[in-house]
C-alpha cells in the first residue's frame, strides 16, 4: 500500500470510528429512555395505579403529556397537536443539522439533545403523547412531571448555555 492509500485508510477508519460513538452515544439514550418508559407504563398496568411511590422525594406519576415540554400547548383538538408535531419534527432535524456543523463539546451536547427529543418525538407519533413520570417533591410542592429523555435535553442545553457564557466568551 502506498502512503496516500494508508492515510486515507487511516482517516477512514478514525472517521468511522467517531460515527461509532456518536451512534453508541444516541442509542444508549434512546434506548434507556424507551426501556424506561415501557417499565413504568407495564408497572402502572399491572398494579392498575398510575402512581407508584419510590421515596419520600419521588414518585413516579404516569401522565401522558400531549403538549411540548411541562404540558404546554396542550390542547384537545387533534389539528393542532399533528401542527404542533410537525413543528417539533422540523426543530429536531435543525437540531440534527446543528449537531453536524457544530465542533468538540458542542457536538455531544446537541447529539443529546438529538437523542432525547427524538425519543420524545417516537412517543409523539405512536402513543399520540409522550409518558411523563419522574414527580420530585417536597411535601406537596411539586416539580414538574418529567421523562429521563427531559433530563438529558434539559442537562445538554444548560451545557450549551454554560459553554457559551463560560468558554466562548473567554
Amino acid at each position: 500500500m502506498q502512503k496516500a492509500q494508508i492515510g486515507i485508510s487511516i482517516s477512514t477508519m478514525f472517521l468511522l470510528n467517531k460515527n461509532v460513538n456518536y451512534l453508541i452515544i444516541f442509542s444508549s439514550i434512546f434506548l434507556l429512555d424507551r426501556i424506561s418508559k415501557i417499565l413504568v407504563i407495564n408497572k402502572t398496568k399491572e398494579i392498575q395505579d398510575n402512581s407508584i411511590f419510590i421515596s419520600k422525594f419521588v414518585n413516579f406519576d404516569l401522565v401522558w403529556n400531549e403538549g411540548i415540554a411541562f404540558g404546554l400547548l396542550s390542547f384537545s383538538d387533534s389539528s393542532f397537536y399533528h401542527v404542533v408535531t410537525m413543528v417539533i419534527g422540523a426543530v429536531i432535524i435543525v437540531i440534527f443539522i446543528m449537531f453536524l456543523k457544530a465542533n468538540k463539546i458542542e457536538k455531544i451536547f446537541y447529539l443529546i439533545i438529538f437523542s432525547g427529543a427524538t425519543s420524545n418525538f417516537y412517543d409523539r407519533v405512536v402513543f399520540q403523547s409522550v409518558p411523563d413520570f419522574i414527580d420530585i417533591h417536597i411535601n406537596n410542592q411539586h416539580w414538574f412531571i418529567f421523562n429521563v429523555a427531559d433530563i438529558f435535553i434539559s442537562i445538554s442545553i444548560v451545557g450549551l448555555i454554560l459553554n457559551e457564557i463560560l468558554i466562548k466568551n473567554k
